[in-house]
C-alpha cells in the first residue's frame, strides 16, 4: 500500500514497525493555534502524536462472543507514544515509537499474541490523509502474566506540505498597536487564515485496529 503524493515520500519498513507515510512536519517557526482563540505558540517541527479516544486499549475474550469479566483472555494498552525529528534539511524526517503492554488471564505455557494496530496522519483535525494497518506480536513466557513490546516507524516529508504561506504568516505575526482598526480582531477569525493554519496542521495518531464490536465495548465500559 502506498500513499505517495508530491508532498509525501514512502520509506522502508523496520521490524515490528509501521512506517508513517504522508507525515505532517512543518517548518520550524510556523504558527500554532489552540481552539481558535488566537496565536499561542511556535509549532514544533513534527506533528503532534497521540492516541485517538477509544482506540488505546483492546480486550480479547475466550470464548470470543462472551463479554463476561470471567471470559477476559488478554488485555493490552498502547502507551508511551513519542516522536523525534530531524529538521535540519530541506526534508523533515520524523520517527514515531510506542509501547504495547499486555496482560493475560491464564499463564500456563508460553504464548504469542498478535494485535492489529494503525498509524494515521490527520490534517486539519479531521482529514485522514494516510493510514496504514500493521500487527505487533507480544510474547508471554511460561508462567508470565505481563509482557510488553515496542514498535516504531519513520517518514520523510517535504516541508511545503505543512508550511504556511508567507501572506498568512504576515497576518498572524504582524504587530498591532492599540487603537488600530484591527488591533482587537483575532486574525484566525478570518476564514482564509484559519483554513490555511488548519491545512498546515498535522497529527500522527496511533491506536489498535478494533472491530465495531470492540469499539462499542470500549465505549460502554
Amino acid at each position: 500500500m502506498s500513499f505517495c503524493t508530491p508532498a509525501y515520500r514512502a520509506v522502508s519498513l523496520v521490524p515490528l514497525a509501521l512506517v508513517l507515510l504522508a507525515g505532517g512536519c512543518a517548518k520550524s517557526g510556523d504558527i500554532s493555534v489552540d481552539g481558535g482563540v488566537g496565536i499561542t505558540a511556535v509549532r514544533s517541527a513534527c506533528p503532534v502524536v497521540g492516541v485517538p479516544t477509544g482506540t488505546g486499549d483492546i480486550t480479547l475474550f475466550d470464548p470470543p462472543a462472551s463479554r463476561d469479566a470471567s471470559a477476559i483472555d488478554v488485555t493490552a494498552v498502547i502507551t508511551n507514544v513519542r516522536s523525534t525529528c530531524d529538521d535540519s534539511g530541506a526534508e523533515v524526517v520524523s520517527n514515531v515509537t510506542f509501547d504495547v503492554r499486555a496482560r493475560r488471564a491464564r499463564t500456563d505455557g508460553a504464548r504469542e499474541v498478535t494485535l492489529p494496530y494503525f498509524i494515521t496522519i490527520v490534517r486539519g483535525g479531521t482529514q485522514v490523509v494516510a493510514k496504514r494497518v500493521g500487527a505487533v506480536a507480544v510474547r508471554f513466557e511460561a508462567g508470565q502474566a505481563l509482557a510488553s513490546t515496542s514498535a516504531q516507524g519513520s517518514a520523510t516529508v517535504n516541508r511545503s506540505a505543512a508550511t504556511l504561506p508567507d501572506s498568512v504568516r504576515e497576518q498572524l505575526t504582524r504587530k498591532r498597536k492599540a487603537g488600530d482598526q484591527d488591533a482587537a480582531v483575532d486574525p484566525l477569525s478570518t476564514p482564509e487564515v484559519r483554513q490555511a493554519v488548519l491545512s498546515a496542521s498535522f497529527e500522527a495518531l496511533v491506536g489498535f485496529q478494533l472491530t465495531d464490536d470492540q469499539l462499542r465495548y470500549n465505549a460502554q465500559r
